[in-house]
């Protein structure tokens, strides 16, 4: 299983508009093949700041999602609500 921690910065006139996208894209996340769970962290320090944690059965399954046509069509002009591009780092869960 892997884990991608993924954080956004929203311009400060789109939060709100920035979080509803990213809860639209958990949503569509959910019912993709191989998805674990997701979770999302709001920063106390920078309220722009948006963080997910989507866990997936495999690396694989991650890109096929990230390829597929649903993503795209959630994400769609998500780069207006951003005021620099999200970072991600890619985690391998171990026990």
């Amino acid at each position: 299983m892997i884990g991608v921690l993924t954080h956004h910065w929203a311009r400060n006139d789109k939060v709100n508009e920035a979080r509803h996208l990213l809860d639209r894209n958990g949503e569509a996340q959910s019912r993709a093949p191989g998805f674990v769970s997701r979770e999302t962290f709001l920063s106390l320090l920078d309220p722009t700041k948006i963080t997910t944690m989507v866990k997936w059965e495999s690396e694989e399954i991650y890109k096929l999602w990230k390829e597929s046509p649903e993503r795209v069509e959630v994400m769609g002009g998500a780069d207006e609500f951003w005021s620099k591009h999200p970072e991600s780092e890619h985690f391998q869960f171990v026990k």
